[in-house]
This record gives C-alpha cells, sequence and structure tokens, in this order.
C-alpha cells in the first residue's frame, strides 16, 4: 500500500513536471523536489503500519507502531519543514533573478552597466539568503529532535569567535570583499588589472575575486591581497595610439589624417555604435632616434575599446600608406670598437 501510494504520488507530480516542462529551470526543479519529497511522506505514512500489521519488529530498539508514530508526526513535521526551506530557496532564486532581468531592461550603454552591476549583487544576496534560510531551517528540525539549540548557539557565537582570532586573514577578505562590492569599484563583466594581473572578471565574492586573462588562465585573487585595482572599463573606455613617424613627416598633416580616419569610423554604421566622441589628437609626444611619436585616443563604451582601437589603427595606416607617409624602421646601433694592440 505504501508503495503504491508512493508511486501514484510520484506519477501525478510527474505529469505536473511535464506540463511545467515550457517553465523556467526553477519550477521544474521545484516539481522534482515535491515528488521525492511527497513520495517520503507518504512511505513515511504507510510503511511502518504496514509492517506492524505483518508482525515484522524493528531491531533498533522501538516497536514499529512507535516509530509509525514518530513518522507521521515529528518526521512529516520535518520533511515538510525542509520542503517549505527548500521552496522558498527557489522562490527567492526566481525574485532575485527577476530582478536582475528588471534592472537590467533596455537597451545601450547604461543597460549594459546595470546588468553587470546586478549580476555581481545577485550572486552574492542569492548565496547569503540562501545559506540564512538554510541555517534557519536546521536550526527548527534540530527543536523538532528535542535538540536544545541553545548550547549549539552558545558554542556556534564561541567557535565564531575563536574564528574571528584565528582566521583574520579570512575576515579581513570577507570586510574587503563587501567594500568591493558597496562601492561599486568592480563588477562581474568588466577588465580589470588586479595586482598587475588582468583579465575578465567572471566572479566576484566576499571572499576572493576571479579573474580570466586572454590565455583562458583564471587568476584567484583573495579581496584582502587586493593591493592594486584598475578597472579598465568602468562607465567608459579610451584607446590610446602612439604613432611614430619619419622626422621628414608634417606632423600637422599626420593629426588632420588622424581626424579623417576618426571621422570615417564615426560615419561606419558598424562602429558608430560603440564610439562616444570624436578622436582626440594629443599632438607629438616624444623624440627617437628614428623618428616622433604623436599620441591620440577614442573614447568608446566599455569593452569595444579594443575593437574600435583596432580598426582606427587600420585606417589611419592606409591614410599614411596614401600620402605616401612612412612610419620609421625599427634601428639597431652596433659600436665596434678596436682592442689595444689589434692591427
Amino acid at each position: 500500500a505504501a508503495l503504491a501510494a508512493g508511486r501514484l504520488a510520484r506519477r501525478l507530480l510527474t505529469a505536473a513536471g511535464r506540463e511545467s516542462a515550457a517553465y523556467e529551470p526553477l519550477a521544474q526543479g521545484t516539481v522534482r523536489a515535491l515528488r521525492v519529497m511527497t513520495f517520503l511522506i507518504v512511505f513515511a505514512v504507510f510503511a511502518f503500519p504496514a509492517l506492524d500489521l505483518a508482525g515484522v519488529q524493528l531491531g533498533v530498539g522501538m516497536h514499529s507502531e512507535d516509530l509509525g508514530r514518530w513518522a507521521t508526526r515529528t518526521g512529516i513535521r520535518i520533511v515538510a519543514l525542509l520542503l517549505l526551506a527548500f521552496v522558498v530557496v527557489r522562490m527567492l532564486s526566481a525574485v532575485i533573478v527577476r530582478a536582475e532581468r528588471e534592472m537590467a531592461v533596455g537597451t545601450g550603454f547604461d543597460a549594459l552597466e546595470r546588468r553587470k552591476r546586478a549580476q555581481t549583487i545577485a550572486r552574492v544576496v542569492g548565496r547569503g539568503l540562501s545559506a540564512l534560510v538554510w541555517a534557519t531551517a536546521v536550526l527548527i528540525v534540530l527543536r523538532e529532535l528535542d535538540v536544545d539549540i541553545t548550547p549549539v548557539l552558545t558554542g556556534a557565537g564561541i567557535m565564531g569567535l575563536a574564528i574571528g582570532f584565528g582566521a583574520q586573514t579570512l575576515v579581513r577578505d570577507v570586510i574587503s570583499g563587501f567594500f568591493l562590492i558597496v562601492e561599486d569599484q568592480v563588477r562581474v563583466g568588466d577588465v580589470a588589472m588586479v595586482n598587475g594581473i588582468g583579465g575578465l572578471v567572471e566572479q566576484i565574492n566576499l571572499r576572493t575575486i576571479v579573474l580570466r586573462d586572454l590565455e583562458g588562465v583564471v587568476h584567484v585573487t583573495p579581496n584582502g591581497d587586493i593591493k592594486t585595482l584598475a578597472n579598465r572599463t568602468k562607465d567608459f573606455s579610451f584607446y590610446v595610439i602612439d604613432l611614430g613617424v619619419e622626422y621628414d613627416a608634417d606632423a600637422d598633416h599626420v593629426r588632420a589624417l588622424i581626424g579623417e580616419a576618426g571621422d570615417q569610423l564615426m560615419n561606419d554604421p558598424a562602429f558608430a555604435p560603440f564610439i562616444l566622441g570624436p578622436v582626440e589628437s594629443l599632438g607629438i609626444d616624444d623624440f627617437k632616434d628614428a623618428g616622433m611619436t604623436l599620441k591620440c585616443r577614442i573614447k568608446t563604451v566599455p569593452l569595444k575599446q579594443w575593437d574600435v582601437g583596432r580598426e582606427l589603427r587600420r585606417r589611419i595606416k592606409l591614410l599614411l600608406d596614401r600620402d605616401g607617409i612612412r612610419m620609421p624602421p625599427p634601428r639597431l646601433e652596433v659600436t665596434l670598437t678596436r682592442a689595444r694592440g689589434s692591427q
């Protein structure tokens, strides 16, 4: 009877799961959990009375009738509490995901910034709330098992104090991570330099920040060990070009060619949405052995400065070739000295 009832309940919930196939994964996961919990509850209600009727005696120090009574009262409450905790966690996850989507509504640069901010906060808040819900559920289950949780809470407080003294590095990492997120210094999806190591920010936790560099190498840095943090994609970005030309070139004409290349780029529909301003030609920046260096830069939306900058370099090179302006070739000077007494 217990197995038959359990199978019937599981089939009903399996059918509900098929109906929710078009729903979000959160809904499907909740249905699966309900199926398992319902089977356990039905089994607890029918299994122990069935064993008692069959005259089976359990060798666990308790009569099957007592076990059945415990299972149909305390056991069901414990299962229901765990199920409730699971549902609450799933609901919180759904609310956080929805809030993240709402914050990222729209198109363009502002939506991108809101999306990165929402992803960073959602991960931290989601994990914190899940841990709080499950910790509360465990304490309530202990109460249902007639376990005095006062010593548990006291011991946890003392252990937390001891860990606080013994794990000061961990506490420093958590505090640094908290301010890193609250002050919006860097977000998931940014390109940042952490202690001289650059890469795409994949995760920001309370304890660590995770970067992946251009070669795919993952760098994990504790937040408390961050000495220097440079965000290369906060609000906007600049792509800077140091353009070397030979000394016989007209610097003013070269600057005009840089402006012409920038105008072409701004009129190109493939790149115009990513450009926030015209090319700035900053003039002659340095004199070197083989030629002079002119500096220019262009302002773009975050993460697009490299695509725009590479295309700007290509167009400047084409214009220089058109007007016969050469870039200085690499030069290596070698000085030979004759040793004393040699012919």
